[in-house]
């Protein structure tokens, strides 16, 4: 489902008929692979983990981003490949091409996603959790401010759950490891890092008492990301004179808000549940500069689909609360 949902949005999303190829041979790297991907899907639900409980899972889903799937649009094998082994690059529009693809990838990484998590109750209404994906190290923390706080032996009256969280999450230039751009950070000599702060509001409804056969979810999303970027491209040179003259590298610090909409729900029974998520961002990426002055601006929408298995274990039988 999730393969037939990519290649559906990707289709509507650009219709250059004559290098609809292309689309397909990006998609098939993609899909190979997982991406090292700052997971911003929201798979919570408004009521937190009661005190003392454990929550434990995995999801898997994609992140599909409309900006760079455009540049990466421009960029194709046989023009890294012409390059790729060259000891000298003369600077060219090229140049320029693969400069964008590899910063708005770097912006919005595109691709398939894989994550496990451990969340813990931690107070009545507040609780923690750590999240793996693929080499990305997330952390997180949910405040209950509306509903009950018990459990389905113990339940609350109420069936409607309020919270706030916070996720934090960084990783550095190996998003590129299951791409096809790979071989162009020697050649651009291209490093990036990042910072993700993911602020979700969740509102949600239970199915029977305190979510014990699951729930619907909804609510906004706020993301901010910090990245570092640089460009130290040795290899490239451009005519200066009659001369050769290496081209200067660029440097650059940048941040931009997002701003989302998500949806998700959770069925199953008492201890294992199903996850399915769907969760939508806008950004306006901001001006970027690039070698020899240039700047481009990046903007576009991401949806990142996932679905998931979650198990819920450990002590506490929780408080009845309104």
């Amino acid at each position: 489902m999730s393969s037939f949902l990519t290649l559906s949005i990707v289709y509507t999303l650009k219709k250059q008929m004559m290098r609809k190829h292309l689309y397909f041979y990006f998609f098939g790297m993609l899909l190979l692979g997982v991406s090292c991907t700052a997971p911003r899907s929201v798979i919570h639900s408004g009521k937190v983990t009661p005190k003392g409980q454990f929550k434990a899972g995995f999801n898997m889903g994609g992140n599909i981003a409309s900006e760079p799937l455009a540049q990466l649009d421009d960029i194709t094998e046989a023009a890294v490949d012409a390059i790729a082994n060259d000891e000298e690059i003369e600077y060219s529009e090229q140049i320029d091409v693969l400069s964008k693809g590899l910063v708005a990838y770097a912006l919005d990484p595109v691709g398939t996603t894989f994550d496990f998590y451990l969340r813990y109750g931690v107070a009545e209404r507040l609780d923690a959790g750590y999240k793996y994906a693929t080499g990305v190290h997330v952390f997180d923390a949910m405040y209950q401010f509306m509903g009950p706080t018990g459990t389905p032996e113990n339940p609350g009256v109420g069936d409607w759950y309020g919270s706030v969280g916070i996720q934090y999450s960084g990783q550095s230039t190996n998003i590129f490891d299951k791409l096809y751009l790979d071989k162009l950070i020697p050649v651009l000599e291209f490093s990036a890092k990042r910072r993700d702060i993911v602020i979700p509001l969740v509102f949600s409804k239970s199915f029977g008492p305190e979510e014990e056969i699951g729930n619907i979810s909804f609510g906004p999303v706020y993301n901010h990301t910090f990245i570092k970027y640089g460009f130290e491209p040795s290899r490239i040179v451009k005519d200066v004179g009659g001369e050769k003259v290496q081209v200067e590298g660029v440097y650059a610090n940048k941040s931009f808000p997002s701003f989302g909409l998500f949806v998700n729900g959770k069925f199953g029974f008492k201890f294992v549940y199903v996850l399915p998520s769907l969760t939508m961002y806008y950004q306006n990426y901001g001006t970027y500069d690039f070698l020899e002055g240039k700047q481009f601006d990046f903007s576009g929408v991401t949806i990142i689909p996932s679905i998931g298995l979650q198990a819920n274990f450990g002590g506490g039988r929780g408080a009845r609360t309104r």
